[in-house]
């Protein structure tokens, strides 16, 4: 059922006059008398009762007149709805939950004030599968630690920088330590993120035992912040990890201070250079950098 002519057979009922309903709707009266005669052919029922100056419903006219108002009631909410939707802009996220924390979710929430009709779409990846999403167009704005390369069609923002330290299960020796050094680590068993997703973060390890000339000795990969949390937990090793996810880390996993310190983890928002004119994902980043700062402040505290 079409809902231009159900439109006009609705105007026609409630006027009871099909020159007046006609003229409200901007047709002429042959025009709508054929809408309505096409209905009826449609439906293969009579759904007005001619007289010859006058109408009536028929029962299943009086059933179209009150169902259809409550019809075109819903197409009216429902085209409202998707032209609401097409006006607001979503902004895809990609981000290391490890990183992010205290961070992101602060962000989403000061920019949605600003912006109720946005829509934030978050996706929890690997750093290389961020990068390569945003090079694709399927992600519009990345939170995570910059690659090492430089990539010359994303442009970094800055927005914390973090310290390292030491997760160990509650019942390791080194627990009773209130600071670790890097010979507290020479030959300990190491929970890791893969080097395959995490390459960055495997160059920084290593680089930095070979620096304190440390054996590094690789208990397990792992391909995320809960998988490397629960590989802890579970007594496999100890992990270097930065400061931001003490937030994530449960009651059986100890974080100890660490001197010497690796170079500081930099936690960036990616955004490629096309879309520098974009102004509500520029505010988007305003306010993650608004974010990593203010949570940076009360860390110092």
């Amino acid at each position: 059922m079409e809902l231009r002519p159900l439109r006009s057979f609705i105007a026609a009922a409630e006027d009871g006059n099909i020159s007046r309903a006609a003229q409200r709707l901007n047709l002429t009266q042959p025009a709508l008398s054929r809408q309505i005669k096409g209905m009826e052919d449609d439906l293969d029922v009579a759904l007005l009762e001619r007289g010859a100056h006058s109408f009536s419903l028929t029962p299943a006219g009086e059933l179209l007149l009150r169902e259809g108002r409550l019809l075109l009631e819903r197409a009216d909410a429902l085209e409202q709805r998707v032209r609401a939707t097409a006006k607001a802009q979503t902004i895809r996220v990609g981000y290391s939950p490890s990183l992010t924390a205290g961070i992101l979710s602060p962000a989403i929430e000061a920019f949605t004030q600003v912006h109720p009709k946005a829509r934030v779409e978050l996706s929890d990846m690997a750093g290389n599968q961020m990068i390569e999403a945003l090079q694709k167009g399927t992600l519009d704005v990345i939170v995570t630690a910059p690659p090492l390369k430089e990539i010359p069609d994303i442009s970094w923002i800055t927005l914390q920088q973090q310290a390292w330290c030491v997760a160990l299960p509650r019942q390791h020796a080194l627990v009773a330590k209130k600071t670790l050094t890097a010979r507290d680590l020479n030959d300990q068993k190491l929970v890791v993120y893969t080097q395959r997703d995490y390459p960055d973060y495997w160059s920084s390890i290593t680089g930095w035992f070979k620096e304190q000339g440390m054996n590094a000795r690789i208990a397990s990969e792992c391909d995320g912040v809960t998988s490397l949390i629960s590989a802890v937990e579970a007594g496999l090793g100890i992990a270097l990890v930065v400061e931001r996810i003490a937030c994530l880390i449960p009651e059986r996993i100890i974080l100890k201070p660490l001197q010497p310190q690796p170079a500081p983890v930099c936690i960036a928002a990616g955004v490629m250079n096309r879309q520098s004119k974009d102004k509500m994902l520029a505010v988007f980043v305003e306010e993650l950098k608004r974010a990593g700062e203010v949570n940076h402040a009360r860390r110092l505290k």
